[in-house]
C-alpha cells in the first residue's frame, strides 16, 4: 500500500520507478507539444511540478472533508484555481517565455499527472507525505521534459538551452551552446513526429537499463574459495 512507503522509495517512484512520462505515459500532449527545446521543456515541467505540489497540498488537507460522491470535481476545481495562479504569474514575471507557451500552461487542468496522484496517492496520505510524492512526481516528469527537448533542440536546430534567458534571467545567456551557424539540421526533430520517436528512445533506454540492472540483481555474488586442509599423508614403516 502507499502508505507503507518510506520517502525514500516514494522518491525513487516519482524519478525513475514509476515515472509518469516513461511508465504510466501520462501527460504526452504538454511532453509532445512543448518539447521543441529544453528551455520550454523545464518551463513547463517547473510549472507543472508547482501545481502538482499545491494542489497534492491542499488535497491532502482536505481530503476528510469531501464527500467521496464529489471528490473528483472538487479536485478539478482546486488543481484549476491553481493553474489560474501559475498561469497569471508566468504571465507576470516570464512573458516572452508565456507566449512561447501559449495555450499549454492552461491545460495543465487537463493533465493527468496531476489529477491522478491527487486522487491515487494525495487522497488518501499525510500532507508530509503528498508534498514529497508531488515533488518527486514534478521532477521526475521535468527532467524528461527537459532531456527530450534537449535531444530534439539539439538535432534539429544545433543550439542547447537556447533563449535560456527567458526563464533564469539574463545571467542564463551563457548557458546557450551553439553547434554554429553551418549546423544543417534535422527537420524531423523539431516537428511532432520527433517527438513520438525522441519519447519512444527514452522509454527504450530506461526499459534497458532495468534491464540490465534485474540481471545484474539475480547474479549471485561469487565468494571465493577456501583452500581445504589435506590429510596428511601416513608414515611409511621404515624396511
Amino acid at each position: 500500500m502507499a502508505a507503507s512507503q518510506s520517502s525514500a522509495q516514494l522518491i525513487r517512484d516519482g524519478l525513475w520507478s514509476n515515472n509518469q512520462a516513461l511508465v504510466a505515459l501520462l501527460g504526452l500532449c504538454p511532453l509532445m507539444a512543448t518539447t521543441t527545446s529544453a528551455t520550454n521543456g523545464l518551463g513547463m515541467g517547473l510549472a507543472t511540478t508547482a501545481v502538482l505540489m499545491l494542489s497534492n497540498v491542499t488535497v491532502s488537507l482536505i481530503r476528510n472533508l469531501v464527500r467521496p460522491e464529489v471528490r473528483l470535481p472538487v479536485f478539478v476545481m482546486v488543481i484549476a484555481s491553481f493553474v489560474t495562479a501559475v498561469e497569471l504569474s508566468i504571465q507576470a514575471y516570464f512573458y516572452e517565455l508565456y507566449l512561447v507557451l501559449g495555450l499549454f500552461i492552461p491545460l495543465i487542468v487537463t493533465n493527468c499527472v496531476i489529477i491522478g496522484r491527487a486522487e491515487a496517492f494525495a487522497s488518501k496520505n499525510r500532507v508530509d507525505r503528498a508534498l514529497i510524492d508531488a515533488l518527486a512526481m514534478g521532477i521526475g516528469f521535468t527532467l524528461v521534459l527537459m532531456v527530450l527537448g534537449g535531444m530534439r533542440e539539439l538535432l534539429g536546430q544545433g543550439t542547447l538551452f537556447y533563449q535560456a534567458d527567458l526563464l533564469l534571467g539574463a545571467a542564463a545567456a551563457n548557458l546557450s551552446v551553439s553547434l554554429g551557424p553551418d549546423f544543417q539540421g534535422a527537420l524531423i526533430a523539431i516537428l511532432p513526429p520527433g517527438a513520438f520517436i525522441g519519447l519512444g528512445l527514452l522509454i527504450a533506454l530506461k526499459n534497458l537499463i532495468d534491464t540490465r540492472l534485474k540481471r545484474a540483481a539475480r547474479i549471485p555474488a561469487t565468494k571465493p574459495t577456501q583452500d581445504v586442509a589435506q590429510p596428511m599423508p601416513a608414515a611409511q614403516p621404515a624396511p
